[in-house]
Parts: structure tokens; C-alpha cells; sequence
């Protein structure tokens, strides 16, 4: 996988956000998760282009966009950032395509901030409790003493953490694309601090409120999700009226490496069902 670069920034409450548009069509935008960033989606974004206006962004404290120390990065920021980007690219009612803790960005978004959806595709996200795993524990009770691991110890901390995210093991290269933002010093300290930050209760404020969601849904979750396990697809889709579940066999969490070609399909064929 190559890597990539976001080409147009903005500012928003002293953060610098990274983010691109490709294509022409309908408005369709694409939510990266932890410890994500945006170029996990970059294919499949190309790919959709052809069919819509599409939007990559890169959340504050990952990727390309901007890791202060003294800017929060939980949930809460992150779906006012998301609000604050519709308005910005006059966005009414785009497409949504959320992995991971994007979903909840994006359920937040809609919930607490009043933006309607033309539709919206949860892939493997963060959306019901519980959800951590004993790693993220562990860091939230000591971040301080994870912040100062010697370099490659941290490496070696962040390569096996991300490993465990595929259920069919991950390349060199996609390693590497994956890794990558955390190795310096700014990424090392910000890698903790969005564990840090993580909390059940952003979560918590949102799960009554699913059933007022009556754009069309549809959840895509890989059987071999270990990070999020597949009941959460069943009982997500039991939450929001209409919804409809996907199950792809041999996926893991990273469903977009692990499951390429069989994610590409189904999302092409939601997004053809509900253009």
C-alpha cells in the first residue's frame, strides 16, 4: 500500500485538520478510527470517486493533522470538529462511512448536533458498551509511563497492538503505513493520550437515542473482529430501526486490508442501493 498526503488543511479551535476531496457526484464522506487515520480509506475513496464527491479527513491527534499536547481528542471533540466540517464544505445530507471510533463520531454528529445523513454505513465501529480492550486499560492507568518508553520498545508496543487488529496478518508495507505516525516523539505522546482520552461515557450519552435514526443504515462487521466482537453488529442493528447487517467471513478488525475485495463489493452495492 502507498502511502499518501492529504492535500488541503484547515483551522478549527487551534488544530490543524488535514483533508482532501476527490471526484465528482454526491457527497459521501469517509471516518477513520484508532489508531487509524485516513489512508486506511484512500482506496477505496479512489475507488468511489468515479460515483461521488468524495471527503478524507484526518481527525486531530492522528495522521497528517496536527497531535498538540494540549488539545483533547476524545469523542466529544471529535464529532463538534465533524459538525463544524459539514458546515464548512456545505455538506447537506452526505453519505457517511464509519469505521471503528468514527462511528460513534459520526453517531454523535448526528445525534447531538442536529446533521442528517443521506445515508449511513457503520463498518466494525465503536457505538455500544463495552468496547477497550485491557491494553487501553492498562495505558489510560499509566499514560505518563507509556509516554516515556524508549523508542523501540514503544515501536515494538504499537507494531504488536496493531497486529492483533488483522485477522490475516498484515504486510510489511501495511505495517508500516499504519505504524508509522505514532514513531516520532509528537506520535508517540499523542498515541497514548487518544488511549487516555478514550472513555465508555461518549458512548453512553448516545446508545438511547439509536432509535431516532431513520436514514438508511447499513452495518458491515468482519466474523473475526476480535478489537469489537460481531455481537455488536447484531445488536447495533437490533438499536436502529431498519438497519441492515453485513457479515464478512475471515475479517478482522482492519476489514479494508484483510477483506479487500469483498468490502469494495459491498459498498459499492449499498452505495448504489441508496444513491
Amino acid at each position: 500500500m502507498t502511502n499518501h498526503d492529504l492535500g488541503r488543511t484547515l483551522r478549527w479551535e487551534g488544530r490543524t485538520v488535514s483533508w482532501d476531496r476527490l471526484g465528482a457526484g454526491p457527497a459521501l464522506v469517509f471516518l477513520h478510527g484508532t489508531p487509524w487515520s485516513s489512508a486506511l480509506w484512500r482506496p477505496y475513496a479512489e475507488a468511489l470517486a468515479a460515483r461521488f464527491t468524495v471527503h478524507l479527513w484526518d481527525m486531530p491527534g492522528y495522521g497528517t493533522s496536527s497531535k498538540a499536547d494540549d488539545h483533547r481528542v476524545d469523542l466529544e471533540t471529535q464529532g463538534a470538529l465533524f459538525a463544524h466540517l459539514l458546515d464548512v464544505w456545505d455538506l447537506d445530507k452526505p453519505h457517511v462511512i464509519a469505521h471503528d471510533f468514527g462511528g460513534a463520531v459520526a453517531l454523535r454528529t448526528r445525534l447531538l448536533h442536529g446533521h442528517r445523513y443521506a445515508s449511513l454505513c457503520l463498518i466494525d465501529v465503536v457505538a455500544l458498551r463495552p468496547w477497550g480492550s485491557p491494553f487501553f486499560r492498562l495505558v489510560q492507568q499509566h499514560s505518563d509511563v507509556f509516554e516515556q518508553l524508549p523508542p523501540a520498545v514503544h515501536r515494538g508496543a504499537v507494531e504488536a497492538y496493531i497486529r492483533g487488529a488483522s485477522h490475516r496478518g498484515l504486510r510489511d508495507d501495511e505495517l508500516e503505513m499504519l505504524v508509522r505516525p505514532w514513531t516520532d516523539a509528537r506520535g508517540q505522546a499523542a498515541f497514548y493520550r487518544q488511549i487516555a482520552q478514550a472513555d465508555e461515557k461518549y458512548t453512553e450519552e448516545i446508545e438511547p437515542l439509536y432509535g431516532a435514526i431513520d436514514e438508511p443504515t447499513h452495518i458491515i462487521w468482519g466474523t473475526e473482529d476480535t478489537w469489537i466482537p460481531v455481537d455488536r453488529a447484531h445488536r447495533l442493528a437490533a438499536s436502529i430501526p431498519h438497519a441492515t447487517p453485513t457479515l464478512i467471513p475471515g475479517a478482522g478488525h482492519l476489514i479494508q486490508l484483510d477483506a479487500p475485495a469483498q468490502l469494495s463489493a459491498e459498498l459499492i452495492r449499498w452505495r448504489e442501493a441508496v444513491r
